[in-house]
């Protein structure tokens, strides 16, 4: 909360110049009977150097724990220049800029994000971002179907995160849109190829393909993609945006590349922040712009004939008739986007594609010393990017809290949601860990599943 300097005075003055006697005059019009006078429970204010105090020993109580967690929201790097210039009053008050003229700062980041974003998953277009990875999933689902004008049944592999699946269901469950799962390899992780003869019969509007999947396994895109083109499907790409500094763009996949791309931008300036926000992406191919959901940022020139930048496609239900709008999701993250794209300027590519690969070698090198513990196994033999699932030989709940107890966070259990993998833990590691984090970990976990009588 930016600190506002008003004087008693300068506010006995602001009052008179409206002819007000008192702020509560301002408020007048709210019933007595809704007032209240404080609020229970909530202590008088203190004054500031008690307050940072209290602050202070409320975070130190949380303690500093070392992050091994991964899941779809990953511990990143953030360069402090990042939210020093997105939280500059230009962009932290210009949010929505649907008075485009009044916002060409904002506009033309914007415009830059989409510029990058396209770039990087070597598409046509992009929008002015949208909520979160999972809820552009859905989009690109019902995007899908609108483009194909018919076919409402969408293959999605098991291994797209759970969340994600979870998500994509409660959005197009009652439009009609029927979600068929693929089963995953239960030796590489990835997308079983031949388990999807059987979901071709019937017409298919569309194929998702995660790259890397849940379990942090590279998938076959190429022939994902190819399957769905030759099934009269398009082929939706679901993406790390960080990792495809490394992988094959999602516009040169297959014969043809895929027609939609969308994921999280969380890796790109987003600190974990509990859980959000985040915002979530979408590019596609310039046939396609006319279903892309959301906002679209375009470059022209003004009277003068100098540069200007205008929103060139607005589909959202806050511009059309909610009836024709290609999405009732209004939010568009759009601070999350100014810092994404501050995040890729900051780092270019040759940053993007360090970062992106000593996340590669952390996981690889976390991988080796931790199945090199006595019944701790690799679960899937699939190529990774900076996630892997490990087999232990007791449950993974126990253990994991046995590590929170040492200020580690482990890991993801996966029982919940792959009660068939066993006792599976899928763990993770960025650029953001050091050799001596990889040996505390593994120490630990040898310890830890030492003392356990059960494994």
């Amino acid at each position: 909360m930016p600190f506002i300097p008003h004087t008693d005075a300068e506010v006995k003055a602001m009052l008179g110049a409206i002819g007000a006697t008192s702020i509560e005059e301002l408020f007048e019009e709210i019933p007595q009977k809704l007032l209240v006078e404080g609020i229970p429970g909530v202590p008088e204010g203190l004054p500031e150097m008690a307050l940072m105090r209290l602050m202070s020993e409320r975070a130190n109580a949380d303690g500093n724990y070392l992050n091994f967690i991964g899941a779809g929201a990953y511990e990143h790097h953030i360069p402090a220049a990042v939210w020093q210039i997105a939280t500059r009053g230009e962009f932290y008050s210009a949010y929505t800029p649907y008075q485009a003229e009044a916002s060409q700062g904002t506009l033309q980041v914007f415009y830059e994000f989409q510029s990058m974003m396209a770039s990087l998953t070597g598409l046509d277009v992009c929008n002015a971002s949208l909520y979160d990875g999972a809820s552009a999933l859905a989009e690109a689902v019902l995007m899908a179907v609108r483009a194909q004008g018919g076919p409402r049944r969408v293959l999605m592999p098991r291994s797209v995160h759970p969340y994600y699946r979870d998500c994509v269901r409660a959005i197009v469950r009652n439009q009609g849109v029927e979600i068929v799962e693929a089963a995953y390899s239960r030796d590489s992780g990835a997308t079983a190829l031949e388990s999807l003869g059987p979901m071709a019969k019937g017409t298919i509007a569309a194929v998702v393909a995660p790259q890397p999947n849940f379990f942090g396994v590279l998938e076959p895109v190429d022939e994902l993609t190819d399957w769905a083109h030759a099934h009269g499907a398009l082929a939706i790409g679901l993406v790390n945006p960080l990792a495809l500094a490394l992988l094959k763009p999602p516009g040169e996949w297959g014969s043809k590349g895929a027609d939609i791309a969308v994921g999280d931008g969380q890796p790109l300036g987003a600190p974990l922040s509990g859980g959000g926000p985040y915002l979530g992406f979408m590019c596609a191919r310039q046939s396609l712009v006319r279903q892309m959901p959301g906002r679209i940022v375009g470059r022209s020139v003004d009277a003068a004939g100098a540069p200007a930048f205008t929103l060139t496609l607005q589909a959202r239900e806050q511009h059309i008739r909610r009836a024709k709008a290609t999405s009732n999701i209004c939010t568009n993250q759009g601070l999350m986007a100014i810092a994404a794209t501050i995040h890729l300027a900051l780092l270019g590519p040759r940053g993007l594609e360090r970062t992106a690969a000593c996340c590669h070698t952390n996981a690889l090198s976390l991988c080796r010393r931790l199945t090199a513990i006595r019944g701790v196994t690799p679960r899937f033999s699939g190529a990774l990017f900076h996630e892997a699932v490990l087999s232990l030989p007791c449950p993974a709940a126990p253990v994991l809290d046995a590590l929170r107890r040492e200020r580690i966070l482990g890991g993801f259990d996966l029982s919940r949601h792959y009660p068939e993998l066993g006792n599976a833990l899928l763990v993770c590691a960025t650029e953001t860990k050091t050799q001596a984090d990889l040996d505390r970990y593994a120490e630990a976990l040898q310890r830890i599943l030492a003392e356990k009588t059960s494994c």
